[in-house]
């Protein structure tokens, strides 16, 4: 039975500023991402998981591959985006964002083609 009281969900800092594991089920996956202003994620992909990303607070810049070149959408508090498995993608924090992340739960299936704070 769960505690009435909830619980003290992990914290993970990052390069880019840090992220808390809210949920994780065997058949989802729930992260609040805090992106410092001008910081950038990893250009990736996931071979298995697929992504539904809500901004709450802030602005950035989602990049994501379209016929072969990056394409950008500023996104705001309120917008929504779907990143279907294989979808090649980015954030940038144009101001401090909050992100609120649902997924699949293939926690380390991450493939990074760039990443400016030298992760593999």
């Amino acid at each position: 039975m769960p505690h009435p009281h909830g619980f003290l969900p992990p914290r993970t800092e990052k390069p880019w500023g840090y992220e808390i594991l809210w949920a994780h089920t065997d058949r989802y996956v729930g992260k609040i991402l805090h992106i410092e202003a001008g910081h950038t994620l990893s250009l990736q992909y996931h071979n298995q998981k697929h992504e539904s990303i809500y901004v709450l607070s802030g602005r950035m810049i989602f990049r994501y591959q379209d016929d072969g070149r990056l394409a950008e959408r500023e996104m705001k508090p309120g917008d929504a985006q779907q990143v279907p498995t294989g979808m090649v993608h980015q954030f940038e924090a144009i101001e401090t964002t909050d992100v609120l992340e649902a997924s699949t739960p293939h926690l380390d299936d991450v493939v990074r083609l760039q990443d400016r704070y030298g992760r593999t």
